[in-house]
């Protein structure tokens, strides 16, 4: 089994090194980084070829949120991604994090069973977005509509556009199945060519595409 490469970005020292001990105790998982601003974060992504990138917001020099963009923006960090640490419903950042390409956000109070959950599950290519922090979040910060970064909902079919609201208040394939009287694997792959024709980076952008689209209205969850 291939383990998962973590790069750590987090400006303290001791979080730093708190998060690679729990890392590096999972048997399909290994550190191959840690940056302590986002700047170092970028580069490091380029030359350790790291799988995922667990990203704190508030760094110096450049902070998580410019590094996650640059990230996400590079041709080259295609298959790299970014699971960015927050204080909750506190921080206002995280969506703008989900506009940059990170995949999904995590507390950093986290149990470290959990934190090591999460990292699978976004290294596998699954956004992390629990309904109800998922939902707060974006009804309180998401105020400046921006078109999505291709197409607009009037691309989608009615199923699709029924699939795409679900996936925004963060349902997983299984549950969006079982939501609509669907497969997983149709469900899945609805998924896929929503992603497709709205140009979204993973699940976490069709949840924002979802909210600034209008397809989900904040406060009508």
């Amino acid at each position: 089994m291939t383990a998962i490469r973590v790069l750590l970005a987090d400006d303290q020292t001791l979080v730093r090194a708190a998060f690679a001990m729990l890392v590096e105790s999972a048997q399909d998982m290994e550190v191959v980084g840690q940056a302590a601003t986002g700047r170092e974060a970028v580069a490091l992504a380029r030359t350790s070829r790291a799988d995922l990138v667990l990203m704190d917001i508030r760094m110096p020099d450049l902070d998580g949120i410019e590094a996650t963009r640059l990230i996400a923006a590079d041709e080259d960090l295609a298959g790299v991604k970014v699971l960015v640490l927050t204080t909750y419903d506190t921080d206002e950042n995280v969506v703008d994090a989900l506009r940059a390409g990170a995949s999904g956000f995590l507390v950093k109070d986290t149990r470290p069973a959990e934190l090591l959950d999460a990292i699978r599950t976004v290294a596998a290519g699954e956004a992390l977005l629990s309904p109800g922090p998922t939902a707060r979040l974006i009804a309180r910060f998401l105020r400046s509509p921006a078109a999505p970064a291709t197409g607009g909902p009037e691309c989608l079919s009615a199923r699709e556009r029924g699939v795409l609201a679900l996936v925004a208040r963060g349902l997983n394939n299984t549950e969006v199945a079982e939501a609509l009287g669907l497969s997983p694997l149709t469900a899945k792959t609805h998924v896929s060519r929503i992603m497709g024709k709205l140009g979204a980076r993973d699940r976490a952008q069709l949840v924002i595409v979802a909210y600034e689209s209008g397809v989900v209205t904040p406060g009508r969850l």
